[in-house]
């Protein structure tokens, strides 16, 4: 797949080793596992922090594998739903620290053009979780009420 804001390729990624059952080795029950990923969640990691806290040291390579859900599915059901998704969080973060560089540093015609592609990168992710419904119709991306609300 091409890049999004080159004219070049990427590089493929790994793929995940098939399989229906989940491994031996994982001593921990479908319901504990749902268990711990909320009391990570309420901790204060995200989601993707959660399943490599759940690999790294619990042992569990797929929580789909084992409990036949998602992660996500799992904190809905438990009754969390996270107010933006983690991808779009974290290039807002991004962007609000770049606008804060670039509020000093007002000749950075680098990082200026940086800001650019990453709030092109906000609009266009925004639009998707839209149409999917995980944002509301009437959200846009403005800088200033966000960066009250993130931090």
């Amino acid at each position: 797949m091409a890049r999004m804001h080159k004219s070049r390729r990427g590089k493929s990624g790994s793929k995940k080793v098939y399989r229906n059952s989940p491994p031996e080795w994982v001593e921990m029950s479908a319901e504990e596992i749902e268990k711990k990923i909320v009391e990570l969640y309420n901790e204060g990691y995200e989601p993707s922090q959660i399943g490599m806290i759940l690999r790294d040291r619990y042992g569990i390579p797929s929580i789909k594998q084992v409990t036949g859900k998602k992660l996500m599915d799992i904190l809905i059901e438990n009754g969390i739903k996270p107010k933006y998704p983690e991808d779009l969080k974290a290039l807002i973060k991004k962007a609000l620290k770049l606008r804060r560089h670039l509020e000093i540093h007002k000749k950075d015609l680098h990082n200026r053009r940086g800001l650019q592609l990453i709030e092109a990168k906000i609009w266009r992710l925004s639009n998707y979780y839209k149409e999917k419904g995980y944002l509301p119709s009437d959200w846009s991306y403005d800088p200033d009420k966000l960066r009250v609300e993130l931090s």
